[in-house]
């Protein structure tokens, strides 16, 4: 697992807006929970510590790194997996998906096109090489995005709403194997049950840190802070 995720007085502004302010954590866990409101801040933090942006305000370290600063350093660091796999397919055929992350990170197109096939041989798939990613199911399509991660072999992995868009069996086999990775795994939901295994779990409220502890502590604020602001109908309110 790598060392620390260190974010130190982290802001984000696009256009005079400020979608983060003033975060400072030091990720260590194994598992790690984000937890949040819809706006809060949850996949632009996600999208920092990836390196995807960069901070407007503060400093984001991974492993003593500037994630957006040195983006081919992060390839063995962090992968990241998103809510739509549509977001994150480029290539038209599974295999060459695959194999895409191994070419940035310098094999050769022999070395990357075994892994591929060592890969969907130990996963029982062997039959996906050459099927046209668009014939997936959403399911197939988030697996083949997480395959494609774990080629790669990041030490973290940034998981993005992994669940949402998936039915209950495709959520029970992506849970089992998201939990017997060795990787420090970093999830964000708004979804309390999603992260009520993790080790810590931050919670985010309009854009600034609200709460970080132990999941026993923080999930019955959480989830009863949600149930107020539902029987408040706080979604009246215009955000500015």
């Amino acid at each position: 697992m790598d060392a620390a995720i260190t974010l130190s007085g982290v802001g984000y502004r696009v256009q005079g807006k400020a979608l983060l302010h003033d975060i400072s954590l030091d990720l260590t866990e194994p598992r790690i929970g984000i937890v949040g409101r819809n706006g809060s801040g949850k996949t632009t933090l996600l999208r920092l510590i990836a390196g995807l942006i960069a901070p407007t305000e503060g400093a984001v370290r991974v492993a003593g790194l500037d994630p957006a600063r040195d983006r081919r350093a992060m390839l063995d660091r962090i992968g990241i997996l998103f809510q739509n796999p549509d977001h994150q397919i480029i290539f038209p055929t599974v295999a060459e998906e695959l194999a895409f992350g191994l070419r940035q990170q310098g094999q050769s197109a022999g070395a990357a096109a075994a892994r591929v096939e060592a890969l969907l041989a130990a996963e029982g798939r062997s039959h996906w090489a050459g099927v046209p990613v668009s014939t997936l199911s959403q399911g197939q399509k988030q697996w083949l995005c997480l395959m494609a991660v774990l080629l790669m072999a990041p030490g973290t992995i940034l998981l993005d709403e992994p669940f949402a868009a998936l039915d209950l069996p495709t959520q029970a086999r992506l849970a089992r194997r998201l939990a017997d990775l060795p990787q420090r795994i970093i999830t964000i939901s708004h979804d309390p049950a999603a992260v009520a295994g993790a080790d810590r779990v931050i919670w985010l409220e309009g854009g600034r840190l609200f709460d970080a502890g132990a999941p026993e502590a923080v999930l019955p604020r959480f989830r009863a802070e949600m149930a107020r602001l539902g029987d408040a109908d706080a979604d009246t309110l215009l955000a500015r």
